[in-house]
């Protein structure tokens, strides 16, 4: 693993922090109503714009974060939420409250998510841990059928119980559906952010191996708990709140990674702000191509998630 430790700040992110703010500059102004001749402009700019972006920033950065710390605990860069079976397995959660409690808040769907994504994280980490895989691609397409059973189990579920519609509406990546008083919840994973600031050393550490990690001194258990922990309480709630975001976690990390090293410190503010411009300016796309209707996120996301897996997966090959 190449490390490269540089200025956590510079006149280069100072930069890319003026881009990514204009980019949220121009989602607050994009809208199908005049918020300066409509007569409840204002008021619904504070309903619906506003949330919607701040929605952008804390889910952009939270699944961006997530991809960069699954990849340095699997030391494999194909590794994101998406391709270990996380988010299949907050969906499956998210779909057992709605069917034992129909009337739960969002607070306590955001709970039994992010319970679920942990355990199905662990699993993965297990399976990992139990069995040797010689080759880096193997890991995601694990983690890819470990996911589709899942999803086919929530199918099942949700077909049985009448509910498939909703879980579709779930799982379709979207900020539609974000406005005042929906979206709160996402604010917890601005939590996850500061935590992995303040272990990222740890987590580094624990990238390079378990023996290595040992060998310095740290519980290499303890801050894979804590890995895991935090990446499931972000998938869990950006699923409940906004769905799923697919391949932005295998997206940001990699970009970042070939122009600045794998330093995970002097890299979390460029992994924060590519996230955060990759799903405004998708989110931006979908509001914008066939208005005034809006296309999900998540379908502009997984078709350029798929080209850059792909072109990831080729240059793997020809590197070795």
């Amino acid at each position: 693993m190449r490390r490269s430790r540089g200025k956590l700040w510079d006149w280069k992110l100072t930069l890319a922090s003026l881009g990514v703010a204009l980019l949220l500059i121009v989602s607050l102004s994009v809208g199908e109503y005049s918020i300066l001749s409509s007569e409840f402009g204002w008021e619904m700019f504070g309903i619906t714009r506003i949330p919607r972006t701040i929605a952008l920033v804390l889910s952009g950065a939270a699944m961006a974060i997530c991809g960069l710390v699954m990849q340095l605990l699997t030391q494999n860069r194909f590794v994101e939420p998406t391709t270990t079976g996380t988010t299949e397995w907050a969906g499956l959660g998210l779909l057992t409250c709605l069917i034992l409690f129909p009337q739960s808040s969002v607070l306590v769907k955001m709970i039994v998510a992010v319970v679920f994504a942990f355990i199905g994280t662990m699993v993965f980490f297990m399976f990992l841990r139990r069995v040797t895989l010689r080759s880096s691609m193997v890991v995601p397409i694990v983690g890819i059928m470990l996911g589709a059973v899942v999803s086919a189990v929530s199918s099942f579920v949700a077909l049985s119980n009448d509910a498939l519609q909703q879980l579709g509406i779930w799982f379709m990546g979207s900020f539609t559906s974000v406005y005042k008083g929906q979206y709160e919840v996402l604010w917890v994973v601005l939590v996850v952010v500061i935590m992995v600031f303040i272990f990222a050393d740890k987590l580094t550490a624990a990238g390079l191996g378990e023996d290595i990690a040992t060998n310095i001194g740290l519980n290499y258990n303890q801050i894979l708990l804590l890995g895991t922990a935090l990446v499931s309480i972000a998938t869990g709630v950006v699923t409940v709140v906004v769905g799923a975001l697919p391949f932005l976690g295998l997206i940001v990390p990699n970009i970042i990674s070939m122009f600045r090293g794998d330093d995970l410190r002097s890299n979390l503010p460029w992994v924060l702000l590519l996230g955060i411009a990759i799903v405004t300016v998708c989110d931006l796309l979908g509001r914008t191509i066939i208005s005034p209707f809006e296309m999900p996120v998540s379908v502009i996301l997984g078709i350029v998630g798929a080209f850059v897996f792909v072109g990831l997966i080729v240059r793997s090959t020809r590197g070795k």
